[in-house]
């Protein structure tokens, strides 16, 4: 699974990157060393420019969008957000069995731009090291994700937190080299495949699942750190330094 991760850039530097037509986002994020479950996050999607929980009209064109979602998916069906601290991640081998993620996989993709993810490696019974695992060549990890819109049906229509955007991970089986530390990955989307990914056009799931199928290898590489990334009370650059105190590291 994916339960934690780093998340450092700059919304203006994400602007950039992922080519966005529109800032959706209402604040900016400070850097985040240790994004956990249930904390807001940044996500790039595509869709029509319109207000949360509105239709677009006919034919009205869909933008890609930077925004700020609450990390772990909230089912428009769901009767209580405090769902979402269990939809943290999606499994790929389930997306289109699962009504939690069946129709948000249809329709709303997403990316959720990070530095890296934080893995725990048991050596034994009690002890877990944790891996810093990011790409190799210091460049953004755009992760595969999911959002929805739930509708808080006890509030005004025109409060602001009337709906709930969220988000979830999707995970897939981790290649080798990863799979000494755990045996699940974040699903990695290359930038040549952003557009395609992200098209909400694109509904037939069997051509999206053919298409992270055939995706080429993450290149992501890993190092272990600090045992301080264990609790979600510390953050700062420091949790992603190299542990130097690990003398025998898995690679």
């Amino acid at each position: 699974m994916c339960g934690r991760y780093a998340s450092a850039r700059k919304r203006q530097d994400l602007l950039e990157e992922f080519k966005v037509d529109l800032d959706g986002t209402s604040q900016e994020l400070t850097a985040d060393y240790n994004v956990a479950p249930t904390k807001k996050v940044y996500a790039v999607l595509t869709r029509p420019q319109v207000a949360d929980g509105e239709k677009p009209d006919a034919g009205q064109e869909a933008v890609r969008q930077l925004r700020v979602l609450k990390w772990g998916l909230v089912p428009g069906w769901a009767k209580d957000p405090s769902i979402g601290s269990r939809l943290i991640n999606a499994r790929v081998e389930t997306l289109t069995e699962k009504p939690s993620y069946r129709k948000a996989f249809a329709q709303r993709r997403c990316l959720l731009p990070a530095d890296g993810y934080y893995e725990w490696y048991r050596a034994d019974k009690k002890t877990k090291q944790p891996y810093f695992i990011h790409p190799a060549d210091g460049g953004v990890m755009a992760m595969a994700g999911l959002y929805e819109f739930w509708k808080d049906r006890t509030r005004a229509d025109d409060d602001p937190l009337k709906w709930l955007v969220t988000c979830t991970v999707i995970t897939t089986a981790a290649e080798d080299h990863l799979g000494r530390i755990h045996d699940r990955m974040p699903v990695v989307i290359h930038e040549d495949r952003w557009d395609e990914w992200l098209d909400p056009a694109r509904t037939d799931t069997g051509e999206v699942l053919e298409m992270l199928a055939s995706a080429p290898p993450s290149g992501l590489v890993a190092y272990p750190v600090s045992s301080e990334v264990n609790s979600v009370r510390n953050n700062g650059a420091h949790l992603i330094e190299r542990d130097g105190s690990e003398e025998a590291s898995l690679f």
